[in-house]
């Protein structure tokens, strides 16, 4: 049993570089990151592509819906959150999911958590995005878990796919336990927002708890005494080295 949990970028190490790009994932890897998380949406000719929003105001100050969008017209969209970091990444643009398993490839004992958004599902129909999505993930599907929000999504690829699957939870209750019970998947998401506050231990299951949007070592640490092994962050550099410097301190 680790003494310490372990860490996934949220989007790559998206306090530093635009999220979900080819910069920002590549960074979290190579400061040691086991974990990285990324999104993936379909565009218009059925590339998968690795995007939070399917519509590019917030990332690229477009008001256009990526998912009506070819690769060939996504792949020179700037992608450099100017509201975060002005003119300073203008020659980052949106990568394809190809993309990132080719990097992902090089760094073989890292994990991705590829997450399935709901606009490109309710658009294109599960087969049809998860089918996509597999194939592009085969060179690295030792490496990867699919997850979403979305539990039939869930679903599909565990009857058609030998890929692993973690459910993001809408809910922490009673309802949404049953179903993670019923749907056995290896990982379960949270943020962690919407767990009680009374500090009790998070549901026993055959899955690994994986929880989001923590900001703090201590409060890293307060989940993982509760059962996350897995603290999802977006400033993944500092919380590296402050665990890392706990850790020291514990040894000493």
């Amino acid at each position: 049993m680790p003494l310490f949990p372990d860490l996934v970028a949220h989007r790559g190490n998206q306090h530093e570089f635009p999220e979900n790009t080819l910069p920002a994932l590549r960074s979290a890897l190579e400061l040691g990151a086991r974990y990285i998380e990324f999104d993936v949406h379909l565009s218009a000719d059925r590339i998968p592509v690795v995007l939070h929003d399917a519509n590019l105001k917030r990332c690229a100050g477009i008001d256009k819906d990526a998912l009506d969008m070819t690769w060939e017209e996504l792949s020179v969209v700037n992608v450099g959150e100017a509201q975060r970091f002005s003119d300073r990444y203008l020659d980052i643009c949106v990568p394809s999911l190809i993309q990132v398993v080719e990097l992902l490839a090089s760094f073989p004992d890292a994990t991705a958590f590829v997450e399935l958004k709901r606009a490109s599902l309710q658009k294109y129909g599960n087969e049809l995005f998860i089918s996509r999505v597999c194939e592009m993930l085969k060179p690295v599907a030792s490496q990867t878990v699919i997850i979403s929000f979305d539990l039939p999504a869930i679903h599909y690829v565990q009857r058609n796919s030998n890929y692993r699957v973690g459910w993001v939870l809408p809910e922490y209750n009673s309802l949404t336990s049953l179903k993670a019970e019923a749907t056995v998947p290896q990982f379960l998401f949270c943020d962690h927002q919407k767990l009680p506050a009374d500090n009790s231990r998070l549901w026993r299951g055959p899955w690994h708890w994986a929880i989001y949007e923590v900001t703090t070592p201590a409060m890293a640490l307060r989940l993982f005494e509760r059962g996350a092994v897995l603290i999802e962050t977006m400033e993944i550099r500092n919380m590296m080295r402050q665990l890392r410097n706990i850790k020291q301190r514990s040894h000493s």
